[in-house]
């Protein structure tokens, strides 16, 4: 350790060769005192020098150091692996949810709760009955989550260091995350509408090739992107809601922002039941624009159900304020693990890949 003050003939604050004392005595006090020999509470050379710098164990690269150097690639390919995996792990949940959210279900298709549902889907209509459709939902959300995590990346850092150069905005946050949601959504919507007719009870769509040719011959390309504007209108809150209230988290749970996955996963857990509780009634809305529910149409409704205003009209005339919040529960419960998936993958991938960057460069 090299010390403050040091001059040609000894230590500052220590003895130095003098008349009293011959250069061979002073060189080898002067090792003493730089290896801290003396140094403890109450030693007798322990004002002698100066004491040693506290240096923290290696724990690793700092969190907030990796995403300067992470590149655009990177956050798109640990977007997508995030977003793939969110919904393949949680898919069940997510068919539990639509049709919770149904507005006239069958009597056989009634649930009190999301375990009775999801068992008395796989008792009576098979095993892998709520999984139908997942393959088209792993399809849309690779290309949807690269296209959102990237675009929310290079936002925050621009519009941070506009509002507050060198710290962190919440405005910035959230208003990243309304215009990530714009281009997620756009690549998610014609698959949304595929999953969640396969969803439905007593679906007449086996395959996605069946659902895809049906919805485009009957109703058009546009049906593909009749819920985009109420996506929109629902996902915009939700996303400012949920960036903020991930990044409000991690400054109290993880300050240091280094990569922390209990942080992440508690982050990402109460972000998500914060936004999916407080945008149900959208969520409903979209739902049933998505899946034209044949009772809901056959309920004083002529024609297709398009725009916003005419889903909320519908909801209300069929089960009053109550069927805004249908599926509460399972949207709750769907989105807190989703939410917690997502981060902590997101967020490792990121860490891996752009360390493995890092190193990379270090060794050419």
């Amino acid at each position: 350790m090299e010390l403050e003050g040091r001059g040609a003939g000894g230590v500052a604050g220590g003895p130095a060769a003098g008349p009293g004392r011959s250069p061979g005595e002073s060189a080898l006090l002067d090792g003493w005192l730089q290896r801290g020999v003396g140094r403890g509470a109450g030693g007798g050379e322990a004002g002698a020098c100066r004491p040693p710098v506290r240096q923290d164990p290696d724990t690793g690269p700092d969190y907030e150091a990796l995403p300067a150097g992470a590149t655009v690639t990177t956050h798109m390919v640990a977007g997508a692996v995030a977003g793939i995996l969110e919904h393949c792990v949680m898919y069940p949940i997510d068919c539990v949810k639509t049709r919770m959210q149904s507005l006239q279900p069958d009597p056989a298709a009634r649930y009190s709760n999301v375990l009775e549902a999801l068992w008395r889907i796989i008792r009576t209509e098979g095993l892998w009955r709520p999984m139908r459709g997942l393959n088209v939902t792993a399809t849309g959300a690779g290309p949807a989550h690269a296209l959102y995590f990237a675009c929310y990346e290079k936002l925050k850092k621009t519009l941070s260091d506009v509002i507050h150069p060198g710290g962190n905005s919440h405005i910035a946050n959230g208003a990243a995350g309304c215009v990530a949601t714009l281009l997620h959504d756009a690549a998610m919507n014609p698959a949304e509408v595929v999953k969640q007719r396969m969803q439905m009870y007593n679906s007449p769509y086996h395959r996605v090739t069946d659902c895809v040719r049906a919805v485009w011959q009957n109703e058009g390309a546009s049906a593909f992107y009749r819920s985009y504007t109420t996506q929109l209108t629902m996902n915009v809150p939700f996303q400012a809601i949920h960036f903020m209230t991930y990044e409000f988290l991690q400054e109290h749970f993880n300050p240091q922002r280094r990569y922390s996955p209990s942080s992440h996963v508690l982050s990402g857990a109460c972000a998500g039941a914060v936004a999916a509780a407080a945008t149900t009634p959208l969520d409903v809305c979209k739902t049933l624009l998505n899946t034209q529910e044949s009772l809901a149409l056959n309920s004083n409704i002529t024609g297709h159900i398009t725009g916003m205003a005419s889903a909320f009209r519908t909801v209300y005339q069929v089960g009053g304020v109550t069927a805004y919040f249908r599926g509460v529960q399972a949207r709750v419960i769907y989105q807190i693990p989703s939410t917690a998936i997502a981060w902590s993958v997101y967020e490792f991938f990121k860490y891996l890949i752009t360390k493995r960057q890092q190193e990379w460069r270090a060794s050419k």
